[in-house]
């Protein structure tokens, strides 16, 4: 009893510092008032989740990403960057002229240089990718940078890593990240042997049982290949044989994916997320010099392409990518064609659409119709009706499981990369996607997100007005849960 009357005593106490701890910690009003709710009406077990995956890292940046220790050299670079990026702008005006505020966005935000001269190539689904970073790869002549959220000890895994080794003994240096939780498969034998055979491999933010509860939540769900400084892979697609449709690589389910490969200065910014991430995974003091970071007249080829790079996490002090996708979508005049896995966008995202359809842009939104997660889905599923009304057209795609992430506007920008449009992408994980400002690209995705929809069925608004009301509550319900998933 006198236990009893204690745990009664000390338990609101606690009850209040924890939620007085959530208002003080959490960015977003929604996701507070979830974790409030949760904490409240789900005793105790309430608050364990919300120390398991609640922690608002943004705010103690989990590592800082100063490489440059000299302060004026640093300023220099700031310098340097703007002045560069504005030339670009300048010299390129008529190809970027619609989309210079978001070009402007991420050189202040980011300080993310809008670069040129580049080459892009786009690779559809891990057939395409996987021959291109393979070639790329035995190529390597002076290292070779890897950072990936799954990596799997398959087929195409082990073929990568048989070359990443053959590459180590050549001399050639060989740094590799995996996350520790999306790789979990390879995090014994195939690590081990890779480390053994003169391969540096790390992985980031381990998880332990100890350090559980503040890193569970905090993933680097970037896939970044970076290659003597020159050439550069970055998208949705990670190292698996799941990506793969062909009789190769047998399996049940077609999956649809879009990956980039960029030659030219577009892949600086890239190395730079490689270096810090390296440098705090590998507690190393890897510094920047022409061999990583080669001279822009050192880039040979005919590429014509901008690129710019847009990355967050919770090493940011802003969520960039959410806000770059916000203005990408305000900025669109005629068109705004959306791939994503993933759909529970908040209200600002869901606005920037409504304003978009409603003001007469045509309005496109790709998703996946054979889901991976039932609760991500119906959370989904609760935002459609808005978008409905208001003239977005929704596909659902149904030849396989779509997990590209795509974004393409006016057929003259396009994103491609590794966030997903929620939450978590836009708030916990560390992320990374690319910007072309292209005639040429813009449409190629934009054939690729025509025929795709070929394979997809397109919501009907009146039908989708009329779904079981059980149906509605339970996407409602999983709505009010959603800025936890």
């Amino acid at each position: 009893m006198n236990w009893l009357i204690f745990i009664e005593i000390i338990y609101p106490i606690v009850l209040v510092l924890v939620s007085f701890r959530i208002i003080y910690d959490t960015r977003s009003s929604a996701k507070t008032l979830a974790y409030l709710l949760f904490v409240i009406f789900v005793p105790l077990f309430g608050m364990i989740f919300y120390f398991l995956v609640g922690i608002n890292y943004r705010k103690r940046k989990l590592y800082s990403k100063k490489l440059i220790e000299d302060g004026h050299l640093a300023q220099k670079i700031v310098v340097d960057v703007i002045a560069y990026s504005k030339k670009t702008l300048e010299q390129n005006n008529s190809i970027i002229q619609q989309n210079k505020e978001l070009a402007y966005l991420l050189i202040q935000d980011n300080l993310s240089a809008l670069t040129a001269g580049n080459e892009v190539k786009l690779l559809i689904n891990g057939e395409h990718k996987f021959p291109e970073v393979i070639a790329a790869l035995k190529a390597a002549q002076h290292h070779i940078h890897i950072e990936y959220y799954i990596y799997e000890d398959d087929k195409i895994g082990n073929e990568v890593a048989e070359i990443l080794i053959q590459k180590a003994k050549e001399g050639i240096a060989v740094r590799f990240i995996y996350d520790d939780f999306g790789s979990y498969a390879i995090r014994k034998k195939m690590v081990a042997r890779m480390k053994a055979e003169g391969v540096e491999v790390f992985p980031f933010h381990k998880i332990t049982f100890i350090a559980l509860a503040n890193r569970m939540n905090y993933r680097n769900h970037r896939k970044i290949i970076v290659i003597d400084g020159k050439t550069a892979f970055v998208g949705g697609i990670n190292i698996s044989d799941k990506y793969i449709n062909n009789t190769t690589y047998p399996k049940k389910l077609f999956w649809r994916d879009t990956h980039l490969r960029i030659d030219g200065p577009g892949i600086y910014y890239l190395q730079y997320l490689f270096f810090c991430a390296w440098n705090f995974c590998a507690k190393d003091n890897l510094q920047p010099d022409s061999s990583f970071f080669p001279e822009i007249s050192s880039f040979k080829g005919n590429g014509n392409k901008l690129v710019q790079i847009a990355a967050s996490g919770p090493d940011s002090g802003r969520p960039t990518i959410l806000y770059s996708l916000l203005q990408a979508i305000s900025l669109a005049k005629e068109e705004v064609l959306i791939t994503t896995p993933y759909f529970i966008p908040g209200e600002s995202i869901k606005d920037v659409l409504l304003v978009a359809a409603l003001g007469g842009v045509s309005v496109k939104l790709l998703v996946p119709g054979i889901s991976d997660s039932v609760l991500v889905n119906s959370a989904a599923h609760s935002y459609y009706s808005d978008l409905l009304k208001a003239g977005v057209e929704i596909y659902l795609y149904k030849k396989g499981f779509i997990h590209a992430k795509t974004l393409v506007t006016d057929k003259n920008m396009s994103i491609v990369g590794t966030a997903n449009m929620d939450y978590r992408s836009f708030d916990l994980n560390f992320e990374v996607n690319a910007i072309v400002y292209d005639h040429e690209i813009a449409k190629e995705l934009a054939n690729v997100f025509y025929s795709d929809i070929k394979d997809a069925e397109k919501i009907d608004g009146n039908n989708w007005e009329v779904r079981p009301l059980y149906k509605q509550l339970v996407e409602r319900t999983a709505r009010l849960i959603s800025p936890l998933l």
